[in-house]
């Protein structure tokens, strides 16, 4: 029997907030006809890269005058496992026809709120946030996974460096901010440098990926070239090109 200390801690929900790193597609066309095959085309060369991904559209490169059909660029992104969940930039016409599509505008952390497309009441003024005490001494930014990453599961180390203690298998997908480390085999797909970091690595002790990204450069299985599969392996950009060195 519970007691009535347990059921005072019952609770329907919670909200808090929470930051996420998303994909941003800038629309450079209106016409859906010419964004989804293009997007077809990208998933041909790199299959999975972004498949099921939630993305952001970007309106800042858009003639205000030539709206795309939301609500229709919206069914067809679906159809091929894009989901678009919002915008970003552009002017107040055309986030006005993105939200009556479902697509709200968003914000970037820490940057401005996007001029409201309808009157709103004016939000409170924010409290102070108090001062969080430093980190212990010795504490490095390195996110740490003990296990194997499955099929469908994506890890994102935001602000820092990733270890993976396990195999990547195929169909996951491991993404870092900083360096990725896998103690492991790497089938699936690693993004390194998720900041625009181009100094950033890829460490496999047994490399045998589906893709792997730098800074936004990546290459997919059939254009490894002679990089040693199965081998330790690190993988570095050089200007615009990926390297492929045996490690040990």
């Amino acid at each position: 029997m519970s007691s009535p200390a347990s059921e005072a801690r019952l609770e329907p929900f919670r909200l808090r907030g929470a930051n996420f790193n998303l994909l941003v597609l800038r629309l450079l066309d209106p016409r859906v006809e010419v964004i989804v095959p293009a997007l077809a085309d990208q998933f041909r060369r790199a299959p999975g890269f972004l498949r099921n991904a939630p993305i952001v559209l970007g309106l800042d490169d858009l003639d205000p005058a030539a709206a795309p059909d939301f609500a229709h660029l919206t069914a067809q992104l679906r159809a091929v496992q894009i989901a678009p969940i919002g915008t970003t930039g552009g002017v107040t016409e055309l986030r006005a026809a993105a939200q009556a599509a479902g697509l709200p505008p968003l914000r970037a952390a820490g940057g401005e709120v996007p001029p409201p497309v309808a009157a709103v009441e004016p939000a409170p003024e924010p409290q102070p946030v108090p001062e969080l005490p430093p980190p212990p001494s010795g504490w490095q930014p390195t996110m740490v996974v003990d296990q194997a990453v499955r099929a469908g599961q994506r890890i994102w180390a935001q602000g820092c460096d990733l270890i993976i203690r396990g195999t990547v298998n195929p169909g996951a997908e491991v993404i870092a901010d900083g360096n990725v480390h896998v103690y492991g085999t790497l089938k699936g797909r690693a993004i390194a440098g998720g900041a625009e970091n181009r100094t950033a690595r890829i460490f496999a002790l047994n490399f045998e990926p589906e893709l792997v990204s730098i800074a936004g450069y990546y290459a997919v299985r059939d254009g490894l070239g002679d990089a040693p599969l199965g081998r330790p392996v690190q993988v570095c950009l050089i200007g615009e090109s990926m390297r492929f060195d045996k490690l040990g």
